[in-house]
C-alpha cells in the first residue's frame, strides 16, 4: 500500500514519530511521499528522505496558504531544489479560499507557475484546493496542458467535481474524511472506477473514524482502504492491489 500525502515531518511525531513510522511499516506501508509546504518544512522532508531513502519520498512546492508578501522568493527556492534533487511530484500546490482569500492572485501565480516548473521536469502535481474547486479547474484548463497531470489530494467534492477531475487526467486522493457520517464521499466513491483513486491520510490532519478530532497517523490509511472497499462492496485488497498500481504509474511518469 502506498500513502499518497503525508506530513510525517510535522513537529506533532516529534516525540514518537520512530514508533509512528514502525507502525506504518508494520502495516505493510511500501512508501509515503510526503508533500512539502515552504521553506522551513524542507530540511525535515529532506532528513527523512535520506534516512528512509526508498520508503519516505518527498515532493517539492508552495504551498498555497503558505502564499504571502513575498512568495517569489520561496518560489525561487522551490526551483533551486528542483535543479539539484529528483522528487517525486511539485506539491503540494494550489488554491485555498477557505481561510484568506487576501493573497488569491498571488496563488494563483504560484500555481501556474509551479505547473511550469512541473512540466519542466516531467513531474506531475499534487494538488491542495479548498472552497476553490472550480478555481483551480480554470487555472489548469488556462495552463493548457493535456500532460500535466497528478492528485486533487484531499478530495472531498461532488460526483461532478470528481468526474471533471478525472477527465482533466487527475487522479482523486482519498482520506479519512471518507469515513466521516457526513463526508459525502457515499455518494461519490462507488461510482468512480477504482482506477481513479489513491489512498492518503494528510497527517497529522483529519484522522479517519474513531479517531476523528485526533491525531492522524499513516498507518491509519488501513481505514480509509476498508471504507472504500465498503462502499465499493469489494474487498480491501482489491482497494489496495488496485490503487498502489494507480500510484505507482505517477512515480513512472517521474521517472
Amino acid at each position: 500500500m502506498i500513502e499518497t500525502h503525508a506530513h510525517i515531518y510535522d513537529e506533532k511525531y516529534d516525540e514518537d514519530r520512530t514508533e509512528m513510522l514502525q507502525r506504518a511499516w508494520d502495516l505493510g506501508i511500501e512508501q509515503i511521499w510526503m508533500p512539502n509546504c515552504d521553506h522551513t518544512t524542507i530540511p525535515g522532508m529532506m532528513q527523512l528522505a535520506e534516512t528512509f531513502p526508498d520508503k519516505c519520498l518527498p515532493m517539492i512546492g508552495l504551498h498555497p496558504t503558505y502564499v504571502k508578501e513575498g512568495f517569489e522568493k520561496e518560489l525561487e527556492i522551490v526551483e533551486a531544489w528542483l535543479d539539484k534533487y529528483k522528487f517525486i511530484a511539485v506539491g503540494e500546490i494550489g488554491i485555498d479560499l477557505f481561510w484568506d482569500k487576501t493573497f488569491r492572485a498571488q496563488q494563483e501565480e504560484a500555481f501556474l507557475y509551479q505547473c511550469k516548473l512541473a512540466r519542466k521536469h516531467n513531474l506531475w502535481i499534487d494538488i491542495h484546493c479548498r472552497e476553490a474547486f472550480w478555481e483551480t479547474v480554470a487555472l489548469i484548463e488556462k495552463f493548457a496542458d493535456s500532460s500535466l497531470t497528478g492528485i486533487f489530494h484531499c478530495f472531498i467534492g461532488t460526483l461532478e467535481e470528481a468526474q471533471k477531475a478525472i477527465d482533466l487526467g487527475f487522479k482523486l486522493g482519498i482520506g479519512g474524511v471518507s469515513t466521516f457520517k457526513n463526508g459525502g464521499l457515499d455518494k461519490v466513491l462507488p461510482f468512480i472506477d477504482l482506477e481513479n483513486l489513491v489512498l492518503e491520510t494528510d497527517s497529522p490532519y483529519l484522522a479517519p473514524t474513531p479517531y476523528r478530532g485526533k491525531r492522524n497517523e499513516v498507518s491509519y490509511i488501513d481505514l480509509v482502504a476498508q471504507r472504500v472497499a465498503d462502499l465499493k462492496q469489494i474487498t480491501k485488497q482489491e482497494v489496495i492491489d488496485t490503487t498502489t498500481k494507480t500510484a505507482k504509474s505517477l512515480l513512472t511518469l517521474a521517472n
